[in-house]
């Protein structure tokens, strides 16, 4: 078994992140630091209540819905786009309901570029309610949302249909050119926050 890590490193400079140090092995006698994430920076998981879908927060998953077989989706991705449902290719026909779904776009390359956040290729409506009408359990992209944080009303409507379908959102991928399999066991175990909108992941995917 191939053991991919797909989770992007939490480091200083990251948005949403910073860190303090708070204790030194040669003044304290142990080396900690005090972690200020932003619920929804780097490889995170979105919660139903991050949209007031329902009132579903991250610690109230069931765990069984972290690990799922999921197929891996390549998309020659271009800033702006919209993922339609053709764009899914033969998968439309493989894909069936409980399964996982991850976009490989290659978009984590900008990840250090403003165009990461304010370019990113979104889901379609369409597609965002044909993967409901599929019951699939999770989608998973390389890009920090499933649609354009810079239109309001686009990323509320696609982040609604799909946390309203009971669809698991995982966001912030990447590293998915080390995987060469089209079908994995996808592994997305978020911070168990009381109360939380999403929460930080580290995610990984296994390759037979």
């Amino acid at each position: 078994m191939k053991i991919i890590d797909v989770t992007l490193t939490y480091e200083e400079g990251m948005r949403g992140v910073a860190f303090e140090n708070t204790k030194s092995k040669s003044v304290d006698g142990w080396n900690s630091k005090t972690l200020h994430l932003y619920s929804h920076s780097g490889t995170h998981m979105d919660a139903p209540f991050h949209f007031e879908v329902n009132n579903q927060t991250i610690d109230e998953f069931e765990v069984s819905r972290f690990v799922c077989d999921s197929w891996v989706i390549s998309i020659d991705a271009y800033a702006g786009q919209k993922i339609k449902l053709e764009d899914l290719g033969v998968y439309t026909d493989l894909i069936k309901k409980g399964d996982g779904v991850i976009l490989k776009t290659g978009w984590s390359a900008n990840v250090n570029e403003n165009k990461y956040r304010e370019e990113l290729p979104g889901i379609h409506e369409s597609l965002a309610n044909w993967l409901v009408g599929k019951g699939i359990n999770m989608l998973a992209v390389e890009t920090p949302s499933i649609a354009d944080v810079m239109d309001l009303e686009e990323v509320t409507k696609i982040h609604e249909i799909l946390l309203g379908g009971d669809i698991i959102i995982v966001e912030g991928l990447t590293n998915l050119d080390s995987v060469s399999k089209e079908k994995v066991k996808l592994i997305a175990l978020p911070l168990k926050i009381k109360g939380g909108d999403g929460a930080p992941a580290r995610v990984i995917a296994m390759e037979k």
